[in-house]
């Protein structure tokens, strides 16, 4: 499978793939442990306000003009308090970020994210969910008060989320909002994870023979903070 996919794009576009294959012997893919390493670190130079900017410079735009040689795939909520580049505090060419609210795991977004592991050989995606994610905290409100009001397409952002929290309002974490909303967000973080590791045989077949590694994270909004929980080797 992996293999047809490559051999479809070095067909396609000979060109980029040469200059790919260029940098990519310049700049060889790292592991996916290291690559969680990387974004570890970057998360604390962020949260202790130290800047890393070498990856910001015109040097470094113009090394990854031709081709690029993304470390880590970051499938985050689109909330504009969440940008993966500053958390990570990463520069140009570092991550394949993909954004949409709830970080949901549709059919573009599973695309999107084998285009990456499979052209660039990127090893690490992290599902990357946010405290007091509006949409999921819209999830629960749909699921104690329905409405007919809501558009089609918010309403299948909605769905998409709903499998993965729906249970929690039967339990007693239905009593206490703050409780409620904070295992609802590290369910769907779970669920979209999980998806990307059984939800694609591209992806399947990455993870079972070529390193890759799917994890699940939370950004912290009140201290900058993310803790990678879902899927981490011990």
């Amino acid at each position: 499978m992996i293999r047809s996919v490559l051999g479809e794009l070095m067909r396609r576009q000979p060109l980029e793939w040469c200059l790919y294959e260029n940098l990519r012997s310049r700049f060889p893919m790292i592991a996916a442990i290291e690559a969680l390493q990387r974004l570890r670190e970057g998360n604390q130079r962020f949260v202790a306000e130290i800047r890393n900017h070498k990856g910001l410079t015109e040097t470094r735009r113009r090394e990854v003009a031709g081709a690029q040689t993304p470390f880590a795939i970051i499938l985050g909520c689109s909330d504009s308090r969440v940008p993966a580049e500053i958390v990570f505090d990463q520069g140009l060419g570092d991550l394949f970020v993909i954004r949409v609210a709830g970080n949901i795991v549709a059919p573009s977004q599973v695309g999107s994210v084998e285009f990456c592991a499979a052209r660039f050989g990127t090893r690490l995606v992290v599902v990357l969910g946010h405290s007091q994610c509006g949409a999921v905290e819209a999830t629960l409100e749909a699921l104690r008060r329905p409405s007919s009001e809501q558009s089609q397409n918010m309403g299948a952002i909605v769905e998409r989320i709903r499998p993965s929290v729906q249970g929690l309002i039967e339990t007693p974490l239905a009593q206490d909002k703050d409780a409620l909303i904070h295992h609802a967000v590290r369910s769907n973080v779970c669920a979209s994870a999980n998806h990307l590791r059984h939800g694609s045989t591209v992806l399947e077949e990455l993870i079972e023979s070529d390193g890759l590694l799917v994890v699940g994270a939370e950004y912290s909004l009140d201290t900058g903070v993310v803790e990678f929980f879902d899927g981490v080797p011990a």
